[in-house]
């Protein structure tokens, strides 16, 4: 199974300058228990933006052009087709969790959204990829809680594909 795991504002944006553009505890907690139960893929960027890389108890894949490029305890695969084979192979999920190329590359491979909707504007220069909402089913929807560390108005939504 592929999933997308991210946290966009009210314009689709996911990043500003190789990190995200606001601080929302909530998000981060969903995030780790969502991917916790997985492995998680993302693009090379994406990895080095991590603090401490790579991500604790979950398999770390990271995709990326470069043909050379070696990490310490990190996957490192160069074709989308690599990434679907090792997908089939292993009975955990596989969290995709960026960037933007990333989640463009696998948007009609995936089989579960899990999306923190901030209902806020933010500057920034990374968009989600275009998603047809059209061909997934939103199953579960929870309201995140507001206090002095989650300013920011946010939605936990989770969809599956039809």
């Amino acid at each position: 199974m592929i999933t997308f795991v991210w946290a966009e504002d009210e314009n689709g944006l996911i990043g500003k300058g190789g990190s995200l553009p606001w601080n929302l505890p909530n998000d981060m907690k969903f995030f780790k228990e969502v991917t916790l139960t997985g492995n998680v893929l993302m693009g090379r960027k994406t990895f080095e933006s991590i603090p401490n890389p790579p991500l604790k108890k979950r398999e770390n894949v990271v995709l990326t052009r470069q043909t050379d490029l070696e990490i310490d305890h990190v996957l490192v695969m160069h074709t989308k087709e690599e990434v679907l084979e090792y997908a089939e192979r292993t009975d955990k999920p596989l969290h995709i969790i960026g960037g933007s190329d990333i989640f463009e590359l696998f948007v009609s491979d995936v089989d579960m959204l899990y999306k923190t909707k901030i209902h806020d504007q933010f500057s920034g220069d990374t968009f989600m990829t275009s998603i047809n909402y059209q061909e997934f089913d939103l199953v579960e929807e929870k309201e995140g809680i507001l206090d002095d560390q989650n300013s920011h108005r946010h939605t936990f939504q989770i969809y599956k594909r039809k």
